[in-house]
């Protein structure tokens, strides 16, 4: 970079032309890292409403708020006597089926055997074997209830679907609940990894998939992302972009994204936000200081210093910046001279 320090030259009658000192730089090409924030909403990767499927008292809890838990274990149990019940009866009555299954089978065998000796006619024969296949229904419908007695009873214990973390708990022992619960007695938010959501530009998504050749590739090749929590902190451990959802949302123009931490801590939680942050590099790019530019219309201009005058010049940049510097992708090449600093203040052809 280099600073002009001539304050004035003479024309040709004699008199000092004004010429105005201006830093200049030549451009070069370098590597930079820029960083683009979003804000960002934090989940769980799963968080699942634990819901009754039978009603009843609640007997026990035992779990308390922000708890962590393991898959199976039991959370909440429903009076069990009624259940209990129900399957003692249902499996009696499963006994008395079988007993007349057999039954019918001794009484069907007697009457065949009697039918091959023309004791019986073919019309006992056949009633015998009605009477038999009755009382295999009947020892089948038996099980049928007697598996949904089991099952009614199991479902009087609530168990965790997954690891996770307790969600609070509005009911108490002695409460009354059921299937109708639809806000569930609690939740489990599965936190060993974190969904965080975020929303990225159609452009910057365009502009990528033209990089990259297509969706998936340009996801496989996206960069480790960081994320700031919401009290300034930066969470220690990078997380991946894993999913783009392809739909523009018409009212922002945006895309919504998805990046997946992994949380063995438990320090992300569930229904907080953050800043994501995601980085790109760019190797031997065109970069220029923001005060080397203006804007008129939402274009982009530089001075180009040729043969000692300021000549405007359309430049095309890169949507994210630094906050102090521009990535040039067009109307400047390398080896180029322009005013570094004061861009506005210059005008056309002014000597520099």
């Amino acid at each position: 970079m280099t600073l002009l320090m001539s304050a004035c030259r003479m024309q040709s009658d004699g008199q000092a032309e004004s010429v105005s000192t201006y830093e200049t730089m030549t451009v070069t090409r370098s590597d930079i890292t820029l960083e683009q924030t979003y804000p960002a909403s934090i989940e769980g990767r799963q968080s699942i409403r634990i819901i009754p499927r039978v009603e009843g008292y609640l007997s026990e809890i035992r779990i308390k708020e922000g708890q962590r838990v393991r898959k199976g274990q039991v959370l909440f149990v429903i009076d069990q006597a009624t259940y209990k019940a129900e399957e003692k009866a249902a499996k009696a009555n499963v006994e008395v089926a079988q007993a007349g299954v057999e039954s019918a089978q001794l009484t069907y065998d007697s009457r065949k055997q009697l039918r091959d000796k023309g004791i019986v006619s073919e019309y006992d024969l056949r009633t015998a074997a009605t009477q038999l296949a009755l009382a295999k229904a009947q020892l089948a419908q038996a099980r049928a209830q007697w598996e949904s007695a089991r099952s009614n009873l199991s479902y009087t214990e609530l168990t965790s679907p997954s690891d996770g973390v307790v969600g609070s708990l509005p009911y108490r022992k002695g409460d009354f609940v059921g299937p109708s619960t639809q806000d569930g007695l609690t939740t489990v938010a599965d936190n060993a990894q974190m969904y965080v959501y975020f929303s990225l530009t159609e452009k910057d998504v365009m502009s990528r998939i033209e990089e990259f050749g297509s969706m998936e590739k340009m996801i496989a090749s996206f960069p480790p992302v960081s994320l700031q929590t919401l009290g300034g902190a930066t969470y220690p451990i990078e997380g991946r972009l894993e999913s783009i959802s392809g739909v523009v949302d018409r009212s922002t123009g945006a895309l919504s994204a998805r990046a997946v931490f992994p949380n063995p801590d438990g320090r992300l939680l569930s229904g907080s936000t953050g800043r994501l942050t995601i980085p790109y590099r760019l190797r031997q790019a065109i970069i220029i200081p923001q005060a080397a530019t203006y804007e008129i219309q939402d274009k982009v201009y530089v001075y180009k210093v040729a043969h000692g005058k300021a000549e405007s010049a359309i430049i095309t940049v890169l949507p994210i910046s630094d906050g102090r510097h521009y990535v040039v992708t067009g109307g400047l090449s390398e080896g180029e001279t322009i005013v570094a600093k004061g861009a506005s203040y210059v005008k056309e052809g002014q000597q520099i």
